[in-house]
């Protein structure tokens, strides 16, 4: 049994939120030791939505939206298919490369890549990434500032030599995260506006198990995810005892988040000056939850909603860069080749 806290719902007024920051990302996971799962996966996601998806099982680039899938045609998807699958072989033969480098024979391994780039569309400004992973760890970090690669790992100080040195993958790289990521984000969010501008706004709950229980402020069916929730006494936000968690997806599209606070040592008539603030990016009103006295609590069976990980079967992050296309395709949604060399790992 869990008891929840009855609360009054205020609106007030807010900001409109001046401009919206898309982001397009990839996500690679070759992996070796792990039984009934894909030696390796790609997901494409536009504004942590989900559209597009390859493993080595199903040897195929199949849409993960409608929009997706009404937008482009079969040259689109085989073009996407083509490109997972030489992926698929240099990502293998790269988890081989890195067990060399740490002495490693048998066992669970994971090579993991991300990349992209966000896009204001007020500002117009452009900010890219490249992380590369082997085993939960970073190994490589693109440094956008810089435009060189840092390496976190001295085993990654072969490659990371390599491909500082490469001057034309370098300019390669930057000109794939400033100007064609962004040209295709733009182009998928034209795909999918209605989908991907939409709002909605959550269920709010303040949760307690217990008297001694901290007091939990829970919303659930909220997007976009930009979102913010807080606590705030007399009016003005406190960050003692409290505790917030991360914005998680939820398996219909939407999101959800909590915040907790401690109010143990807060006498039971004092909890009227306390109210949790729901904040979404784009609505003008705050969903605020105000706590009343302890005599006003009455006892509810809650179920909530639980989080399911959009990714899945993916473990984020990559290592390696390796697409068979044609060099120097603005058409490419995803990055041409880049020089031998930064195909594969050395070992």
């Amino acid at each position: 049994m869990m008891k929840i806290v009855i609360f009054v719902v205020l609106l007030v007024g807010l900001q409109d939120v001046a401009s919206v920051t898309h982001s397009l990302k990839y996500f690679y996971t070759a992996s070796s030791g792990i039984k009934n799962f894909p030696e390796f996966v790609t997901v494409g996601m536009v504004d942590d939505q989900q559209f597009s998806y390859y493993d080595s099982v199903i040897k195929k680039e199949i849409p993960k939206q409608d929009w997706m899938a009404k937008s482009e045609g079969p040259e689109y998807w085989q073009q996407q298919t083509e490109a997972s699958l030489g992926d698929e072989q240099s990502f293998k033969a790269n988890i081989g490369i890195a067990k060399e480098r740490f002495n490693q024979t048998g066992g669970v391994h994971i090579v993991q890549f991300m990349y992209g780039c966000e896009w204001d569309d007020e500002t117009q400004q452009v900010t890219g990434y490249y992380q590369y992973g082997y085993d939960g760890e970073d190994w490589l970090v693109l440094n956008v500032g810089t435009n060189t690669f840092i390496a976190p790992k001295q085993q990654a100080e072969i490659t990371k030599n390599k491909w500082n040195s490469n001057k034309a993958g370098l300019e390669y790289r930057k000109n794939y995260l400033n100007q064609i990521c962004p040209e295709w984000l733009k182009k998928y969010v034209d795909y999918g506006r209605s989908s991907l501008m939409r709002t909605e706004l959550p269920s709010v709950s303040v949760l307690q198990k217990s008297s001694s229980s901290p007091v939990s402020c829970f919303a659930s069916g909220f997007y976009p995810n930009r979102a913010e929730m807080f606590w705030r006494k007399d009016g003005e936000e406190i960050h003692d005892g409290v505790i917030k968690g991360e914005i998680l997806p939820n398996n219909d599209g939407t999101f959800q988040m909590s915040v907790n606070i401690d109010l143990s040592s807060v006498p039971t008539e004092d909890h009227t000056k306390y109210e949790c603030v729901f904040q979404l990016s784009g609505v003008k009103e705050d969903i605020i939850n105000r706590l009343e006295n302890e005599s006003n609590k009455t006892n509810v069976i809650i179920s909530v909603v639980a989080a399911v990980v959009v990714i899945g079967l993916i473990a984020v992050i990559g290592i390696i860069f390796y697409l068979k296309r044609k060099a120097n395709r603005s058409d490419s949604p995803v990055p041409g080749p880049l020089p031998e060399e930064t195909q594969r790992l050395q070992a």
